[in-house]
């Protein structure tokens, strides 16, 4: 919020992390030889980066955070759309029924934004219309990085019926290989530096170091981030994909929920329907009521307490 264009610091910090946490832990200083061959995890890593930097730069677009966590949550509809078009895949009317309910729902929330960005009163209308402009690429932006993330776990998809599933492998190398491409944007990186350095001073509670506040803010969500997705990875070996997105999308409704109260931004009754229809048909298609239903089947049938 005080820095909105940091996406880049905010990631290379991401990835240095958990690039020398598995190169110590799981490469084993480089010596354990990975079980899927390197090449593919280079195509892999090719479009885990690019997503990352283009979900990164949207919110420099007039992209509202709340709508940017939305916008993501369609992933299952790039992913139906990719997966009848590659893998030839057929579905379930209660699948498209879902897709349908989430589209929708991304359609309300982005229309109700457009509205807001066009009818700021504070903007000429020259400004207004560059502005506007600048969100219709931001929109544009998103949209790529959801189809191309969704082609991304078509691509681990086939590779982990090839080869078996690795997912602590698959952490490191995804966050490992990618950290030269972050020369690129090592400008930008090295200035968000400075500007972190510039930032008022903190004391971090209990151990009394202090230190540039924005810099403990990254350290907060370099720590958190790790948690995060060496818990989704986790979680990917040792549940269900049904319980692995039910996770992951009650995770997306609370983040949703708490940047709204926490950081005041503006949502609309229209915004809370297009919310719903996101999750609602996010749990359409993971089936979540079929699986409640035997559940509550046997919870009825148990006998009553004398």
């Amino acid at each position: 919020r005080q820095f909105p264009g940091c996406g880049n610091i905010v990631t290379f910090s991401q990835f240095l992390f958990i690039a020398v946490e598995g190169f110590i832990f799981e490469a084993n200083f480089g010596r354990k030889r990975p079980a899927i061959p390197i090449r593919y995890y280079f195509i892999m890593v090719a479009m885990f980066f690019t997503v990352s930097v283009v979900n990164n730069y949207a919110l420099n677009l007039n992209i509202a955070m709340p709508l940017h966590m939305i916008f993501r949550s369609g992933s299952l509809i790039a992913s139906m759309a990719l997966g009848i078009i590659i893998l030839k895949k057929r579905y379930s009317v209660s699948k498209y029924t879902s897709i349908a309910l989430v589209s929708l729902g991304i359609f309300t929330c982005t229309f109700m934004s457009a509205k807001q960005v066009a009818s700021d009163s504070s903007l000429n209308e020259e400004d207004g219309l560059q502005v506007f402009l600048w969100w219709l690429l931001g929109i544009a932006a998103l949209t790529f990085a959801l189809l191309m993330s969704a082609r991304m776990g078509i691509f681990q998809e086939t590779l982990y019926k090839q080869f078996g599933k690795h997912s602590k492998e698959a952490l490191f190398y995804n966050h490992a290989l990618p950290l030269p491409g972050f020369l690129l944007l090592a400008p930008n990186i090295y200035h968000h530096a400075v500007l972190f350095s510039q930032s008022e001073l903190f004391q971090v509670p209990v151990i009394g170091l202090t230190l540039p506040i924005m810099w403990f803010y990254l350290l907060m969500n370099v720590i958190t981030q790790y948690v995060c997705i060496r818990g989704v990875f986790i979680l990917t070996t040792e549940c269900t994909s049904l319980t692995v997105t039910l996770v992951v999308t009650l995770r997306k409704f609370v983040s949703l929920i708490f940047s709204i109260l926490y950081f005041r931004n503006p949502f609309t009754a229209w915004h809370w329907l297009g919310t719903a229809f996101v999750f609602v048909g996010t749990l359409m298609y993971t089936e979540v009521w079929n699986s409640l239903g035997p559940f509550l089947a046997r919870w009825r049938k148990r006998p009553k307490e004398e």
